[in-house]
């Protein structure tokens, strides 16, 4: 058996590549619910149900989505240059801190302002976080995986701290939240009866725009090049260095603007447990969407889907909730090779 690069990639089998692997993760993951002994039909039937089956459960997945469209793209394009990004979850809740000091009463604008200078200053706390991961990677090689890990344990424990002490609000009857965001500050809702906010407008607008910065600029086509050779792209004159650093600074407020939305959108004040782990799924959002900015819409909606039609089949049968878990794993896994069976060809002999 060998594997030979294939000569050319046809449209068709591209895109039929990822939905292909989530079709084979599902039959995968129907083993498992054969176990508990329920009916694979019945169990999906009630697990889309749960995500589609209502205007409640539309909007309650599409509100799910909004935190995963934009970790997912923070995840996409920190890896298109290589650079691994695995503090999402870090710089989401440094979105959070960033709208919960300024959005509590320190300035005060009409809402028309008010909300986009939240935005803004998120998306400025989740990139200046990555600044000295960002160095240490470029001018001394350090492993980014490692410093981006731990550095979310580091954020989170601060967001502990700053909740029980000096941000704690006194009418929160001793729950450990901070004070609640201005009215004028609050994400508007885009329905009367539901939870979606604009958030969603915010991360529809940002995969466009990270997609036409990639497709139509030479920042993007840099960032691409740097992606794919960094030796190469250098040779060519492209400052490397100076690229990875400005797309980790992208990267990361991209994923503070996941927290801005959290706490001014859904939420209203900073709590601990704002995110169950956003940031590391928006990395499986950005792999089962190949790293194409637009392809992380559905991605995001797809894994949100998963989840949230999981909750309501967990309540109508007896299977646990960590199935949508393990469909998760097993989509992106089976994208991987989906993905590398579109580039390469296996030849028996």
């Amino acid at each position: 058996m060998q594997i030979e690069p294939r000569h050319s990639l046809s449209m068709w089998r591209a895109g039929l590549a990822p939905v292909a692997a989530v079709a084979v993760s599902l039959l995968i993951c129907a083993g498992l619910i054969v176990w508990t002994g329920t009916s694979v039909f019945d169990a999906y039937f009630l697990l889309f149900k749960g995500a589609f089956g209502s205007r409640f459960a539309i909007n309650e997945t599409l509100t799910r989505s909004v935190p995963l469209i934009f970790t997912g793209l923070a995840a996409a394009i920190a890896f298109r240059a290589k650079f691994y990004n695995i503090g999402a979850e870090g710089q989401l809740y440094c979105g959070a801190l960033a709208a919960t000091f300024f959005g509590t009463g320190l300035i005060t604008m009409p809402p028309v302002l008010m909300v986009p200078f939240l935005m803004i200053a998120g998306a400025l706390a989740g990139g200046a976080i990555l600044i000295v991961p960002v160095l240490l990677k470029t001018h001394l090689k350090v492993d980014e995986v490692v410093t981006t890990l731990l550095l979310n344990f580091v954020i989170i424990l601060m967001v502990g701290y700053l909740i029980e002490g000096p941000w704690k609000d006194p009418m929160a009857l001793g729950w450990p939240q901070a004070s609640s965001i201005i009215d004028e500050g609050v994400l508007p809702r885009l329905l009367e009866k539901g939870r979606l906010h604009a958030g969603l407008i915010f991360a529809a607008l940002a995969a466009i725009l990270t997609w036409a910065m990639l497709r139509f600029t030479t920042w993007g086509y840099e960032i691409k090049a740097v992606g794919h050779n960094a030796t190469a792209a250098e040779f060519a004159g492209i400052q490397v260095n100076t690229t990875v650093i400005k797309t980790a600074l992208i990267s990361g407020g991209l994923a503070g603007m996941a927290g801005v939305s959290e706490v001014a959108g859904l939420k209203g004040y900073l709590t601990l447990d704002l995110s169950p782990g956003f940031g590391y799924t928006g990395i499986a959002v950005a792999m089962l969407a190949q790293l194409h900015p637009l392809a992380v819409i559905p991605a995001a909606v797809f894994l949100s889907a998963v989840y949230v039609g999981a909750d309501a089949m967990s309540r109508a049968v007896n299977i646990p909730t960590y199935i949508a878990d393990v469909l998760v794993g097993m989509s992106v896994l089976c994208v991987l090779v989906s993905v590398m069976l579109t580039r390469f060809k296996i030849k028996w002999t």
